[in-house]
């Protein structure tokens, strides 16, 4: 028995691929005497006709793939931009000031001080490291 034609038709009328269609093994002959787009309705609409949902492409193997150092190409600043380390580590920094301050860990003039020269801080702890050094005022 060849279906193809039922095939084409009723993945034109429901606008899928023809590999998403499948028949209801029990009624193969109904199908079978199908031969307008009505009758093709009639039949997804009874069930004899069914339309197979989306595969979805599986990220298993994106999500083993290692991305270490031996597996990157291009130079230092090619995977992550100067810019966005440099937004990166600001924003970090500016948050951690803002924390001590509201903390009361130091005072409103220590802030202001240090928030004008967070570009010579590389780090959260070596802004800390400076302020217990030259204040010796906060405890973590």
């Amino acid at each position: 028995m060849d279906l193809r034609y039922q095939k084409r038709l009723a993945s034109d009328l429901l606008g899928v691929g023809e590999s998403r269609i499948k028949f209801n093994p029990e009624k193969l002959e109904e199908i079978s005497n199908a031969v307008t787009r009505r009758d093709i309705e009639r039949l997804v609409k009874s069930g004899a006709i069914i339309v197979l949902p989306k595969k979805g492409v599986s990220r298993a193997r994106v999500k083993k793939r290692r991305k270490g150092p031996g597996r990157r190409k291009g130079g230092k600043f090619s995977t992550l931009p100067r810019k966005k380390r440099w937004i990166r580590r600001i924003r970090a920094l500016r948050r951690a000031l803002k924390e001590m301050r509201d903390s009361g860990k130091i005072d409103e003039k220590t802030y202001r001080h240090y928030y004008s020269r967070l570009a010579n801080f590389h780090s959260i702890a070596h802004l800390r490291e400076s302020i217990m050094k030259e204040a010796g005022g906060i405890s973590s």
